[in-house]
C-alpha cells in the first residue's frame, strides 16, 4: 500500500511517521508513506499556496492550482483508489472506514489549512472527505496522521500478533472488554478469577459479556 499525503507542513508529520508502528511498518516495506510539500507546486517566486478568500471574508484559502499540479503529479505516477481531503465537515471517521480504506493500494490525503481549500478542488478533484471529529484544528496533518496510523495497523504483517487488531474496539461494533496483566493481585486488587482460570469458554464468554456491559454504559449509542 501507498499513502501519498499533501501539506504545506510537511514539518508536522515527521514525528508520527518516524515512531513506533508506523515507523516499522514503513522500514519493513509493508507500506510506502510519501510526504508532499504543497509549496513545491506554486510558481510564484514566494512560493505561497494561499491566497484572501473572494466575497471579503476573514481567512486565507489554499489556491487551486498547487493542489491540482500535486495531484496530476501523483497520478501520472500511478493509479488512486481516493483523493481524500482531511475536513472537519467530512464524513465521521471510524473503524469500518479504516477497515475499507486499508485494503486500497494507493491514496492520498490532502491536508487542508487555514480556512480551507477553495471549493473547486472538493468539487473536481477529491473523490472523498473525512473528518476525524466535531471540532477544528489548525490543519489537517494530524488528522491525517490519525488516519494513515489507524490503516497502517490493519495491514497484514504490521502487527507482530494480526488477531489483535481484530479485537480492537469498534471491529465488532463494541468497545472492548477491560485487560490484565501481571501480576495477579497488586495491594490487593486482584485480576478477575476467571481470566485465571485457564477455562478458553468461560473466559470468551466472560469478555464477550464485559464487552457489552461496558459498552451499554459507555457508548449506548453503539448497540441502536
Amino acid at each position: 500500500m501507498r499513502i501519498d499525503i499533501i501539506t504545506c507542513l510537511p514539518e508536522i508529520l515527521k514525528g508520527p511517521l518516524d515512531q513506533s508502528i508506523l515507523k516499522r511498518a514503513i522500514e519493513k516495506g509493508k507500506v510506502e508513506v510519501c510526504v508532499h510539500n504543497l509549496r513545491d507546486f506554486a510558481d510564484n517566486k514566494h512560493k505561497s499556496v494561499d491566497d484572501y478568500a473572494y466575497g471579503g471574508k476573514a481567512g486565507m484559502v489554499l489556491m487551486i492550482e498547487p493542489i491540482d499540479k500535486c495531484i496530476q503529479t501523483l497520478k501520472d505516477n500511478r493509479a488512486y483508489d481516493e483523493v481524500i481531503y482531511m475536513s472537519p465537515d467530512g464524513k465521521r471517521f471510524e473503524q469500518p472506514m479504516a477497515n475499507e480504506l486499508s485494503l486500497c493500494k494507493n491514496i492520498i490525503l490532502l491536508c487542508g489549512h487555514y480556512k480551507g481549500v477553495d471549493e473547486r478542488v472538493r468539487e473536481h478533484l477529491i473523490t472523498r472527505e473525512i473528518s476525524i471529529g466535531d471540532y477544528v484544528l489548525s490543519g489537517g496533518e494530524i488528522a491525517a496522521a490519525v488516519v494513515a496510523d489507524s490503516i497502517i495497523r490493519l495491514l497484514p504483517g504490521v502487527l507482530s500478533d494480526e488477531s489483535s487488531a481484530l479485537t480492537d474496539s469498534f471491529q465488532d461494533g463494541m468497545i472492548a472488554p477491560p485487560v490484565y496483566t501481571r501480576p495477579a493481585e497488586y495491594k490487593g486488587l486482584k485480576v478477575p478469577e476467571v481470566l485465571l482460570s485457564g477455562n478458553e469458554k468461560l473466559i470468551e464468554d466472560w469478555l464477550a459479556d464485559q464487552a457489552e456491559q461496558r459498552t451499554k454504559k459507555r457508548r449506548p449509542e453503539l448497540l441502536d
